[in-house]
């Protein structure tokens, strides 16, 4: 679920400006003239993904989200009323409208995730981290946010951090991933228990002799 967000609050910057404007001029090359409104949805993800830039060196840190006054310069973008950028960027939970963590955690907890133990996996982040879903840590480091389905149910329990998938969880595992990206060390996506993409946890089950060649 998204963090509740105000379009007026003190957190919002007075301005904002595309710092990689060949990139914007890009993602409007993609479509026809006269259809600019189109890059909406690229154009807010780029915004994202400068402020998450941006946030990585201050200190404390913050993640990517997206500041009234982006949306108000896309707007501009592409001749649109701000309310069109507004209803686009409050519909879709892949945006963030008010200020996260440097590490985005969103904890699946829909029902393939729940059978699977994602209540001991959202237990084990709050009491690790010492913050409850919504709420991001001191340190500016990670914001937790309850989730549906995010479409790696064989590979259950599962959690999104930014971009990353960090499948076949357990309350053990959570916390030391917690503690890597802390510390600034690298850890491996998908599945922690070193299953292929989304195999049968006993191993291939069809295509025997592609797997054998493959070395799985």
């Amino acid at each position: 679920m998204k963090k509740p967000f105000d379009l007026d609050a003190a957190y919002q910057p007075a301005s904002f400006s595309f710092k990689d404007t060949a990139k914007v001029q890009d993602i409007l090359a993609r479509y026809p003239k006269g259809k600019e409104r189109s890059a909406i949805m690229p154009l807010l993800d780029l915004a994202q993904r400068q402020v998450a830039d941006e946030g990585a060196t201050q200190k404390p840190p913050y993640g990517g989200w997206i500041p009234r006054a982006a949306m108000d310069e896309i707007a501009a973008i592409v001749g649109q009323p701000p309310v069109k950028i507004y209803e686009v960027a409050t519909f879709y939970s892949m945006y963030n409208l008010a200020p996260v963590g440097k590490y985005l955690v969103q904890l699946c907890t829909t029902t393939p995730c729940w059978l699977c133990g994602s209540d001991d996996i959202v237990k084990a982040a709050q009491d690790h981290l010492k913050i409850h879903m919504g709420e991001t840590t001191k340190d500016g480091l990670f914001t937790l946010m309850e989730v549906e389905c995010l479409g790696a149910c064989v590979n259950a329990p599962m959690v999104q951090v930014n971009d990353d998938y960090y499948e076949d969880l357990t309350p053990a595992l959570m916390v030391d991933i917690f503690k890597a990206l802390a510390e600034g060390r690298d850890v491996p996506v998908g599945s922690q228990k070193g299953r292929k993409g989304s195999m049968a946890s006993t191993g291939p089950t069809t295509l025997g002799a592609q797997a054998e060649k493959a070395g799985i």
